[in-house]
């Protein structure tokens, strides 16, 4: 019998304070998550300074620990020898599963120089040098927040930490209790409990003896056993690629699992789980193919088959400085990569980069977006939206348009791609509800005349945004059509959806539809292919929400409502719209040329005012070109005229596509076309002081601004101020 010193005492010493530590976050831990969350209640304040007290006293003691066990060599301890690491492995696994019960002697006795087995080496170094660090960083993440990070694979910040944090602490609590369960398994309960206590154990030679018998007669047992696999896959290339395979596919499940559970993944995220780990994964099969391809033709040739892989000695000092050396390039290059992995996905999902890198054309569309309501939406959130199919579906359909950039074949402008465009229930509903889309707004509109003194009106109205649901009882208005108590389906005749022949209205509630056909339309309705149907939903009205070039007549208004152009200027109606609309050729010159135009009116016709207001015709002029930069695009052919908007009827045939009259139904119903439908006008006041006159309703008769009732009358409103195709 011999004394063998163990550990030494600041180990001893830390180990228990640790497991005390240890012991009392799993309490705590456990108190936080089944008491009430209540910060008024004595318990729950008294786990929270328990738990939090014990996570940073022990996150301290778990740095003297790897800088005592770096200094001290403690920690070559934990780093096992690679040689006939597998066959020890499996040895110990089985003596735990097997041997322990049938009271069979330990394969593996502790040294002075080796106090662990195998399975306890790679069990110690797991635990105390990855599972213990991202415990201690996850729970100072949550115990001061502003340390964890604005956005983790797109869950935020603090709920992935506190999701790690759980998971790493009830790994770490599984050992714990399997730990202590091993612990009790020496010669009698407390036998291993108290070389831990002591540092020392007494050993005895027979003891010695029966380990190494046990080790020698496994090792003669697994030598005897046959292969698990065919020969042929017993090469370096085949268990390197099969290595790179199994770790793709675990990744692989791990983010369809994420994505599964979380129905706000970014949508980036498919790049990766669909694109790029699947293509390693199959890089990986395909080493392992090509692997046991060539160690079959080394076989056949009569080559050693006894060929053994690479050894490495850590005994041997050249071998341990190389593999030092190897080991650290290794985790510095992969941290490198994993970083520079994820801050170039981060980057890939950002605005910017769909505005200004790999979609320069898409400038119009970019700058026009940040001046939209959506603006502080992510355009992959609209376009894209969660979730890997449609992902892969935009970046597939993305190939050609990468193709087009390079080689100069995109056309001018850019085409609107509505029939590439994800249903609106998937986008748009994820913040706004129709379902509650009900009652009234009031909006007021200010127009100004042509004329030499910019004459004013002012329009109000009451806007019937309702649209029915069951909760809050049938009501007609402007989302009547959205899916909610009526369901609407048309046929589009052309790539724009501005010709409509054709209407099926279905009432949700009795199930009834009725079919509406356009009395002018020439198409032949039995050919109509049902595929080729669509149930209308948000973008069908809204289809520039984020991408808006405004009508010039329209943004001019506003302009001199809010005062940034001047109302006192003779003319500048008008001056404002025919400069932006026909006085400018070229983007770069576009500011010379708008000032050039009104400051020569101004001074041939009116030298007076040119003279005495020329701030606010500076002003006005700055005001114009910021018009005309924000809605002209001349490189790329883009204007508002090129995209026309179906808010509304005045600059498109917007609402009237449907809503003009002429679609019937076989019982003689027709699509109203009646303004009262979705607005009342309750206020207006005309610019030559005519009185407002009022319909059999008693609803404002609406009066033209122009002064041209009679010659506009049953008239859409863009015939005349409307996009021309």
């Amino acid at each position: 019998m011999r004394k063998i010193t163990l550990y030494p005492f600041w180990l001893r010493f830390w180990h228990w304070l640790n497991a005390l530590l240890f012991l009392t976050l799993i309490i705590s831990g456990i108190f936080l998550h089944y008491l009430e969350a209540n910060p008024l209640h004595s318990q729950f304040q008294l786990a929270i300074f328990t738990h939090n007290a014990s996570g940073v006293l022990l996150s301290f003691i778990y740095i003297f620990y790897v800088i005592r066990s770096i200094t001290s060599g403690n920690i070559r301890s934990y780093i096992p020898k690679f040689r006939g690491l597998p066959s020890r492995f499996f040895i110990q696994i089985r003596y735990y599963l097997i041997g322990i019960l049938n009271k069979e002697p330990k394969p593996f006795h502790p040294t002075e120089n080796e106090r662990f087995n195998p399975l306890q080496q790679l069990f110690y170094l797991a635990v105390m040098f990855i599972f213990m660090p991202v415990v201690i960083i996850t729970g100072w993440s949550l115990l001061l927040p502003e340390l964890s990070p604005d956005e983790f694979l797109g869950l935020g910040g603090i709920y992935p930490m506190a999701v790690i944090h759980i998971i790493a602490s009830l790994i770490l609590t599984i050992f714990f209790v399997m730990h202590v369960y091993l612990g009790s398994t020496g010669k009698s309960v407390m036998d291993l409990f108290k070389s831990m206590w002591r540092g020392w154990r007494l050993v005895e030679e027979h003891e010695e003896r029966e380990m190494e018998q046990a080790y020698a007669l496994e090792m003669e047992r697994r030598r005897k056993k046959k292969k698990f696999m065919p020969v042929v896959f017993y090469n370096p290339l085949t268990m390197g690629g099969a290595l790179l395979s199994l770790i793709s596919f675990v990744a692989i499940l791990f983010l369809m699992a994420l994505e599964y559970f979380n129905h706000n993944t970014k949508a980036y995220v498919g790049i990766i789980t669909f694109v790029i780990l699947p293509g390693i994964l199959m890089i990986g099969v395909l080493l392992v193919i090509i692997g046991a391809f060539k160690e079959h033709r080394r076989l056949l040739a009569g080559e050693n088959p006894d060929k053994q892989l690479p050894v490495i000695d850590l005994n041997n000092p050249k071998h341990q400085i190389a593999t030092i050396v190897f080991s650290v390039l290794t985790i510095l290059i992969l941290t490198v990569t994993v970083i520079s992995s994820f801050k170039a996905y981060e980057y890939t999902d950002s605005d910017e980069f769909c505005g200004t890198i790999c979609h320069q054309v898409m400038h119009p569309e970019f700058l026009a977006y940040q001046n939209s309501p959506h603006s502080r939406v992510h355009c992959v959130k609209c376009h894209i939206g969660p979730g890997a199919k449609w992902f892969v579906k935009a970046k597939i359909s993305g190939l050609y348009q990468v193709y087009s950039v390079l080689f100069n074949k995109f056309s001018r402008p850019i085409p609107t791609p509505i029939e590439g465009l994800r249903p609106a229930q998937q986008t748009c509903e994820q913040c706004h509800w129709p379902k509650h889309f009900y009652g009234e707004k009031k909006i007021t509109f200010d127009f100004y005349t042509t004329d030499e003194k910019n004459s004013g009106t002012k329009l109000s109205m009451i806007l019937k945004t309702g649209g029915g649901s069951p909760e809050h009882g049938y009501s007609e208005g402007i989302h009547y059509h959205m899916n909610i108590l009526n369901e609407m389906t048309y046929y589009p005749a052309d790539e724009f959806r501005q010709d409509i022949p054709v209407v099926f209205a279905k009432n949700l509630q009795t199930g009834k539809v009725t079919e509406y056909r356009s009395t002018e339309s020439k198409i032949n309705f039995d050919t109509l292919k049902q595929e080729n149907f669509r149930i209308m939903d948000c973008i069908d009205c809204h289809n520039r929400p984020s991408h808006i070039y405004h009508q010039p007549n329209k943004i001019v208004n506003t302009y001199l409502t809010q005062g940034k152009i001047d109302t006192t200027l003779p003319y500048i109606k008008n001056l404002s719209v025919q400069a932006v609309e026909s006085q400018v050729k070229n983007k770069l010159t576009a500011y010379n040329e708008i000032k050039t135009f009104i400051w020569k009116f101004y001074e041939s016709n009116y030298p007076k005012v040119f003279t005495e207001k020329k701030e606010g015709l500076e002003k006005s002029v700055n005001n114009i070109h910021k018009i005309y930069s924000e809605n002209y695009y001349p490189e790329m052919k883009v204007s508002w005229r090129k995209f026309s908007n179906n808010i509304g009827h005045l600059y498109g045939a917007g609402c009237f596509r449907c809503h003009d009259g002429k679609h019937k139904s076989p019982e003689g119903k027709v699509i109203s076309m009646d303004c009262n439908l979705c607005h009342v006008i309750i206020d207006q006041k005309a610019p030559n002081g005519q009185k407002n006159t009022f319909d059999e309703n008693g609803n404002i008769n609406f009066i033209h601004p122009g002064g041209m009732n009679d010659f506009i009358s049953g008239k859409p409103c863009f015939k005349c101020h409307g996009v021309r195709r």
